[in-house]
């Protein structure tokens, strides 16, 4: 069933957004921990993070838009989307994003992760309001995609991919809630990992996770890795997909706890993945680069909590939410979709 309220869109001028806007010649930051030899095949010894724009309190969701050459990304606490184009810095896109209402469910207002369909409708995990949404530009308005799981509300869905039969997988921890999993209001018992048909069915694909995050399909679309943003069990995991659609056998793809143990900051969130099949994972030092195998390659350290990270531009920039910064690095590979 699909419902529309009302959503608002603010262009402010950058000289109103000193606080989020770094100056127009970005400034490097973070290091680049190479520990393969194959690393250097997709980011070039000379490669530099470079931070953006500042001053956010919990960045997350990069989204390319290539048609209009900009990136949008959601900081969540305060409720916004924001836009950022080169030359232009960083101004509102849209604002509430998520939760209009009063008495949140939780301090996570706003939107989560952004995606975009095949007509290029732009897609979110609604966060602050429990749901997954899709957004009409034209007089921005919002359609609920899916709210309910058998009758019951979702958590707070956190992350979202395609695949390119036109189904939408997302993950569905409770961060959103005041309480995550012991929140009276959470209204399922477990944590899972959805399906949403174009046709808006539901299918639960596992609910073994106990705090499902970022989520990524190979390029086969054979295999959906999903992140566990568990401290005590941090992990990206594996699955199978089936000919259906629904998940196989999963496997642990890397085990991170001994970085979170070693105090490195941040938790296995974010994914993207190159058109070779290897695997950008933001996580306990930034973000980690995998093969493939599952063979660590290397690090972009950010020095921050690392939210997550997408392809933009020409497919070898990749965009990274760091905290309160966003930044990007130039490579030697493309990611999926370009």
């Amino acid at each position: 069933m699909s419902h529309n309220f009302p959503a608002r869109c603010f262009f402010v001028p950058l000289s109103m957004l000193f606080m989020l806007c770094s100056s127009l010649s970005a400034q490097s930051l973070g290091t680049i921990h190479r520990v393969d030899p194959n690393l250097d095949k997709l980011i070039p010894p000379n490669a530099v993070l470079e931070k953006l724009a500042e001053g956010f309190e919990w960045s997350e969701g990069p989204l390319w838009i290539a048609t209009g050459k900009y990136l949008l990304f959601s900081d969540i606490p305060p409720n916004t989307i924001y836009k950022w184009k080169e030359g232009e810095g960083v101004s509102v896109f849209l604002r509430p994003a998520g939760y209009s209402g009063e008495n949140p469910p939780g301090l996570e207002l706003g939107t989560n992760g952004l995606a975009l369909d095949a007509k290029g409708a732009l897609t979110m995990c609604d966060h602050g309001n429990r749901c997954v949404s899709q957004l009409n530009e034209k007089n921005f308005t919002k359609k609920i995609l899916a709210s309910t799981y058998q009758g019951k509300r979702f958590n707070s869905p956190n992350d979202l991919v395609f695949k390119s039969n036109g189904d939408l997988y997302f993950t569905d921890p409770p961060y959103g809630l005041k309480g995550l999993n012991q929140d009276p209001n959470k209204q399922l018992e477990f944590n899972g990992v959805y399906r949403v048909t174009p046709a808006g069915e539901v299918t639960l694909l596992t609910r073994e996770l106990t705090f499902p995050n970022g989520i990524a399909f190979s390029p086969d679309e054979k295999t959906l890795y999903v992140a566990q943003s568990d401290p005590q069990r941090a992990l990206w995991m594996a699955y199978e997909v089936l000919a259906n659609g629904t998940l196989g056998k999963g496997r642990v793809f890397f085990d991170a706890t001994p970085w979170v143990k070693q105090g490195k900051k941040g938790l296995p969130d974010g994914l993207a993945v190159d058109q070779s099949g290897n695997l950008f994972a933001t996580g306990p030092g930034g973000v980690h680069v995998f093969n493939a195998a599952g063979k660590p390659l290397g690090t972009i350290d950010t020095g921050e909590a690392t939210a997550n990270c997408k392809f933009g531009e020409d497919g070898s920039t990749l965009y990274i939410t760091a905290d309160m910064y966003l930044c990007r690095i130039k490579l030697t590979t493309k990611g999926l979709g370009f």
